[in-house]
């Protein structure tokens, strides 16, 4: 049997959806992760579910997607990126079209990986402070009766020590 040749575009297309219905799935578990890291002093949260559920009742049902559009709007290049570098490598590394073996293939993943991370970790630094924003409100309004400024830019400096 004859293997078809998939087009550069169809893959794009086909890594593109892939990307956002994974992002659209995985988003609210990543926020509750990136909020329960980044908690300090005072716990807000005791666990993912709670995360969740606050997040939910102070910044509604889209609060659980902050930050989300960022990585909805990178993700169709982000996965180009990674594919057209597999494809790249995949074919530096194969002689007269034989199949790869399995060092080859992880070698060629790990190429198209670098070239992955090294493109999108600015977006993913942004994506984190967008996610951790809205932890941060909530913080400001549930403690700022005991010594923590309500601006303030970390959580365990008072006014007086913020100017």
């Amino acid at each position: 049997m004859a293997e078809k040749k998939i087009s550069l575009t169809a893959k794009l297309i086909n890594g593109g959806i892939a990307g956002l219905v994974g992002v659209t799935c995985v988003f609210p578990i990543d926020l509750a992760k990136t909020r329960l890291q980044n908690q300090q002093g005072q716990r807000i949260y005791t666990g993912m579910l709670d995360c969740l559920i606050k997040t939910v009742r102070s910044e509604g049902f889209f609060g659980m997607y902050r930050g989300a559009a960022v990585n909805l709007t990178l993700v169709t290049p982000e996965k180009a990126i990674k594919l057209a570098a597999n494809d790249f490598f995949r074919q530096l590394l194969s002689r007269d079209g034989k199949q790869l073996t399995l060092w080859k293939e992880m070698l060629a993943g790990c190429g198209a990986g670098t070239c992955q991370v090294v493109v999108t970790s600015p977006m993913e630094m942004l994506k984190i402070q967008l996610q951790d924003a809205g932890r941060l409100a909530v913080q400001q309004k549930v403690v700022p009766e005991e010594g923590i400024a309500a601006g303030s830019a970390h959580p365990t400096q008072t006014r007086s020590e913020e100017h």
